[in-house]
């Protein structure tokens, strides 16, 4: 058996690598898989770094920051398997709720009205509203500024960012310390359950089938170890179909201490994609909040990297350059995931970009063993990225 630690933090979308471990799909590849709970993504990146374990699940604008320079000390990261799309929500507070759009539903299908009635209520409020997000390179963070800049605001003048690990944002919201907070689930549910907050936007209805959490590894490593990589890569595709198909059973082993530690009844919202938007309110059917196999979740889309980028330059992160861009679109290894999978079953693309926000409808796509439909990808503002014209996206944004 081949010893492999994963470092991986207690959110809902760490699935596919618990359900590779405890359903032995893991095992049954010849990896003896130890997964390392961490609490926060700033000591998550450091263990990768540091080399001590071999991958992590990890935030997708974290891996593309740590190797751009832009987060601590730069290591040249990859990404050849993403591990889910979608799966967070912003919660606020139940006072700064009052103020928004009385019918939570509305709120989730009109994030064009929603965002509006956000601003409005960032007026009423005697100070900056304060709002936790999990790491300033998440995709968390990107998505609300690009949801909260459509109605005018400015998250760095309008708004507090404080960075908190997302199990400790129900907490600081119960303190008064936030006032709302946007993470990868259960924590937003969770906050609901307690009484804390109302779930006023979801990633999947801002930018539907978003990248969000990816397999990570120090790039020596991985091209040092393919053989290694890619009896992984089989194990996590395999748990991966599991995860899609056995959502309750999945709730009961993400509940374990060691992994995610919270009650199953807070998990399946997010797993069954029936969100509680209020508390003592009945769930809301969102069936794509969370996808880990169908559609070709799993495939690092090179398109999907270089939008982060975009964001990146977008916010001041980093200036744009010919060299951060193709070493941003790098970091999503789509040939390392089609030589991994080379033998399976499944269909996968063809391409390795795309362009993002262009499918309206489950669409039909060219692709490697048989017919491949990959689902709606618009973005909230019906904004279509052009990985090929990132200069001229970004000249349509007012907000920079």
């Amino acid at each position: 058996m081949t010893p492999l630690s994963i470092a991986f933090l207690p959110l809902t979308d760490s699935a596919v690598l618990i359900a590779a471990r405890e359903k032995g799909f893991a095992e049954a590849q010849g990896i003896d898989l130890h997964l390392v709970r961490t609490t926060s993504w700033a000591t998550l990146r450091d263990r990768l770094v540091y080399r001590q374990v071999e991958a992590a699940h990890i935030l997708a604008p974290l891996a593309i920051a740590v190797t751009l320079g832009l987060s601590q000390t730069p290591a040249r990261l990859a990404a050849p398997f993403k591990l889910n799309v979608n799966g967070n929500a912003l919660a606020m507070s139940t006072a700064f709720a009052a103020a928004l759009d009385p019918d939570p539903v509305s709120r989730i299908n009109d994030p064009v009205a929603a965002a509006h009635d956000f601003a409005a209520a960032i007026g009423l409020h005697h100070r900056k509203p304060i709002v936790g997000i999990v790491h300033r390179f998440s995709s968390h963070a990107l998505m609300l500024r690009y949801w909260l800049a459509y109605a005018g605001i400015d998250p760095d003048r309008d708004l507090t960012l404080r960075v908190l690990p997302p199990s400790l944002m129900a907490g600081a919201l119960r303190a008064g310390e936030i006032d709302g907070f946007i993470a990868g689930e259960p924590w937003s549910s969770v906050a609901v359950a307690e009484g804390l907050a109302e779930i006023v936007a979801v990633g999947s209805r801002i930018w539907r089938r978003g990248v969000e959490k990816v397999l990570g590894f120090r790039a020596d490593w991985m091209e040092d170890n393919p053989e290694i990589v890619d009896r992984l890569l089989v194990a996590l595709s395999q748990a991966a179909e599991w995860c899609d198909d056995n959502r309750e059973e999945l709730a009961t082993l993400l509940a374990q201490p060691g992994y995610v530690g919270q009650p199953a009844e807070r998990l399946m919202p997010a797993l069954s994609g029936h969100i509680i938007l209020r508390p003592g309110e009945v769930a809301v059917d969102l069936p794509d909040f969370m996808l880990f196999h169908r559609e070709a979740t799993a495939f690092p889309w090179r398109s999907q990297a270089l939008w982060i980028y975009s964001q990146l330059v977008r916010w001041g992160e980093i200036e744009a350059s010919e060299t951060a861009e193709r070493d941003a679109a790098a970091i999503f290894r789509s040939d390392v995931y089609r030589r991994a999978l080379a033998d399976a079953a499944q269909p996968m693309p063809g391409a390795s970009m795309k362009l993002e926000g262009a499918l309206s409808t489950p669409t039909a796509v060219g692709s490697h063993r048989g017919a491949l439909t990959l689902g709606p990808d618009r973005f909230f503002d019906e904004r279509v990225f052009d990985p090929g014209a990132i200069d001229r996206y970004l000249a349509g944004f007012s907000q920079k």
